[in-house]
């Protein structure tokens, strides 16, 4: 018997059905992907106890579908919550429970902007048996050759044909229907799985708000702003979440050190509304900014912003000073083959004012004073953290005609991807050392200035969160970060 010819066992759903409801449309996408995860759970336990019954398994994600027949224009000011043209546009949907609220919003959207309904119905796209038990702690799936039968011949494994970028590169083939979301159900679950390998924290803990940082010294100093914000009943903060998934309400709970440190140490002071700010520790290198950010991305943030150290290229500039990124050297080179250097990556208007505003805010400067201990301007970033042992007249040269005020290892990267994945992004940096004038990053070198600016640097990136959480989404959801033929939902 080959492998078409073995009968395909799956779980019995519900039939497809028009919804005019979010809240009902979304619970029932929890209930299909409830009844294809059960089933396939249950099947390969036993599956493991017992061995397989000589049939394939296979339970599939839930779908998301409209279909327009109009061209009529709706709000020209909305970026997102509407299809660009008539016909029919689908999205796999994964997790419905982590993604209540986003799914809500998005199908309310459609549903008031089109005036038609949406359904509701098991796609074609099967569920990988490693992302069905995910979030089982007390399951796993055994490394290849482990079990007593060959995986892949009775369970879905991953595919990396519906587990890509294809959509947001604007690469995607549609094959019937247009997509609706940015990115696939195998996709989200990848990153999923990722996140919670990289990080130590689960997903449902990411905040809408997410700060990146190259510097332990801003995990201590968020760890004490998350306590005095929740010994303050007025925060609205409730909960802090570190390493591990340890979640503690109060100020006085101790945290204790975990024996191995993740790759990216993560933090989420939480809000009940998902609106609070998560603090990702991304370490060096434009490597680890993009990993990050590609996951992340899944989880579709409000915003992101860097708040890291770099080096001043300028003479006038002192250590700790700040650097507002208005534009972007790209030489890091990770991201080459999804968006191409020659794309530019704008400064968003919303973001830079949220960050100008904090600054003024925590140093107690304004208008022409600002300009003291803070520069507007280019910010380069490369991959080689050793540049200043190259020979300098080319690289000098480059960074002089584009005007760069600062170098780092991480901003750009950043910065594109949320442009990539339509993130609103922006970077505030804070002078560390300054390679071409003497100041190399030596141990005492630190003046008293650069300690007290190091210690409101993070200050002004949860001050500059704190204004974009209450900006309105379609406001703050720039137009400049979509495509052409765009997905509907955020």
């Amino acid at each position: 018997m080959t492998p078409q010819q073995i009968p395909v066992h799956s779980p019995a759903i519900p039939a497809a059905q028009s919804f005019t409801d979010a809240a009902a449309a979304v619970e029932r996408l929890e209930e299909l992907y409830t009844i294809a995860t059960t089933y396939l759970c249950d099947q390969f336990s036993r599956a493991l106890r017992k061995g397989p019954d000589g049939h394939r398994i296979r339970a599939f994600y839930p779908e998301i579908r409209i279909t327009t027949t109009s061209f009529a224009q709706v709000d020209s000011r909305l970026s997102f919550g509407h299809v660009s043209e008539p016909g029919t546009h689908a999205a796999t949907i994964t997790r419905p429970d982590l993604f209540r609220n986003y799914l809500q919003q998005q199908i309310t959207l459609l549903l008031e902007n089109h005036g038609v309904p949406v359904t509701i119905g098991v796609s074609d796209t099967p569920i990988p048996v490693h992302f069905a038990v995910a979030a089982r702690s007390n399951m796993t799936v055994p490394q290849d050759g482990a079990a007593e039968f060959t995986l892949r011949d009775i369970f879905d494994v991953p595919d990396l044909s519906t587990t890509n970028d294809d959509i947001v590169n604007g690469m995607n083939e549609a094959n019937g229907a247009e997509p609706l979301a940015p990115f696939t159900a195998q996709r989200v679950d990848y990153s999923l799985a990722r996140l919670s390998h990289y990080t130590a924290t689960d997903a449902e803990h990411f905040q809408n708000h997410v700060l990146f940082t190259n510097y332990q010294f801003y995990v201590t100093e968020f760890e004490a702003y998350a306590r005095a914000m929740l010994d303050d009943p007025k925060s609205g903060y409730t909960s802090f979440v570190s390493t591990g998934n340890v979640e503690i309400n109060d100020a006085e709970t101790p945290i204790a050190p975990v024996d191995k440190q993740p790759q990216m140490p993560t933090y989420h002071l939480k809000r009940e509304d998902g609106s609070g700010i998560t603090l990702v520790n991304i370490g060096v290198g434009p490597s680890n900014a993009k990993t990050a950010t590609d996951h992340i991305a899944v989880l579709r943030p409000h915003a992101w912003i860097m708040v890291g150290h770099c080096a001043g290229l300028r003479n006038s500039q002192s250590l700790g000073d700040f650097v507002l990124a208005h534009a972007y050297l790209r030489e890091d080179h990770v991201l080459d083959d999804d968006l191409p250097v020659w794309v530019p990556i704008p400064a968003l208007a919303e973001v830079q004012i949220a960050m100008e505003e904090a600054v003024a805010e925590v140093t107690e400067l304004k208008g022409y004073d600002l300009k003291r201990v803070m520069r507007t301007g280019t910010v380069a970033t490369i991959d080689n953290r050793n540049w200043e042992l190259r020979e300098h007249a080319g690289p000098v040269q480059r960074l002089s005609q584009s005007r760069a005020i600062a170098l780092d290892m991480e901003s750009a990267t950043i910065a594109a991807n949320g442009y990539r994945f339509r993130v609103p992004y922006g970077t505030l940096l804070c002078v560390s050392d300054k390679p071409l004038h003497g100041e190399l990053k030596l141990p005492g070198m630190a003046s008293d200035f650069y300690k007290t600016q190091v210690a409101r640097h993070l200050m002004i990136g949860i001050r500059a969160m704190e204004t974009l959480r209450e900006m309105p989404l379609e406001r703050l959801h720039s137009r400049k970060l979509r495509s052409f033929d765009e997905t509907a939902f955020l």
